[in-house]
């Protein structure tokens, strides 16, 4: 698949390097706020491997209050310009706006990663023009009701028939299958039973034909099974990341680069048998 300039094999499994501009997302909010510290952060992650690094200006933590979308491009934007000129991963940008991800194409990002699944207003229409992939991300409810009280008839298939809706709402727009990539959302309005039954059958989206990515770094399912604080999930973060892998994940959404793209390189070789 083409992210802009760049070209990645997604037959092989691939690691996102989560990088928060934000001051209170769920585990490193007020780390990154700087230019200077984003861009270092970027670079580590790269060298460690990350063939992606994620941008994200609004926390989507549950119950997280809503972000102007001014403010959401002042931290967004100068963090894409400035790592655009200076690093070879590619920029996804995890946002929802439209206005913000039009000027983020123009800047230099390479994948649109939408937690709402371009369902804003003018979301696809911006998306279609900028021929840029796009990750269509599964989420009941908002960030601010998600966790109220999940439900579901079968979170397999429900999550099943929304990637089916939004994928047809994305070739209304003019945006190919081919330009597609899915999520299941851990977390975004799911309980740890629901979690488990997407992440066991995560396989069954590949039916859709569609590269799918994941993201279970350190999220509270992890906490609910461990007993473990955020800052003390690195074990479960690892494991749930290979877990996804072998069951069809091809980009892994983490914080902790470095270890993950250990632990991949053996399911990869696993695999590759």
């Amino acid at each position: 698949m083409k992210f802009g300039s760049i070209d990645l094999n997604l037959d092989r499994i691939h690691v996102m390097g989560v990088l928060n501009v934000t001051p209170d997302s769920f585990s490193d909010g007020g780390q990154f706020n700087s230019l200077d510290s984003a861009l270092r952060q970027a670079e580590a992650m790269q060298a460690a491997g990350a063939s992606f690094i994620d941008v994200g200006g609004e926390s989507t933590r549950p119950g997280a209050a809503p972000v102007s979308l001014q403010e959401e491009m002042d931290r967004v934007l100068p963090v894409v310009e400035r790592l655009a000129g200076q690093v070879e991963a590619v920029i996804s940008v995890d946002s929802s706006s439209p206005e913000l991800l039009d000027e983020a194409a123009r800047l230099g990002m390479g994948l649109i990663n939408d937690v709402r699944a371009l369902q804003k207003e003018g979301a696809l229409e911006v998306a279609a023009a900028t021929n840029l992939p796009i990750c269509l991300m599964h989420m009941q409810g908002s960030p601010q009701t998600m966790q109220d009280n999940p439900s579901y008839e079968n979170a397999i298939s429900d999550v099943s028939l929304f990637f089916e809706k939004r994928i047809q709402a994305c070739e209304k727009a003019g945006i190919e299958k081919s330009r597609l990539l899915l999520d299941p959302g851990f977390g975004f309005g799911k309980t740890l039973t629901h979690n488990l039954m997407l992440l066991k059958n995560l396989s069954q989206f590949e039916s859709f034909g569609m590269p799918l990515l994941v993201g279970l770094s350190r999220k509270s399912m992890l906490g609910a099974i461990t007993g473990k604080e955020v800052e003390a999930r690195l074990a479960s973060s690892v494991s749930a990341a290979v877990i996804s892998a072998m069951n069809g994940a091809r980009i892994v959404r983490v914080h902790d680069v470095a270890e993950t793209i250990d632990a991949l390189k053996v399911a990869q070789a696993v695999l590759d048998v």
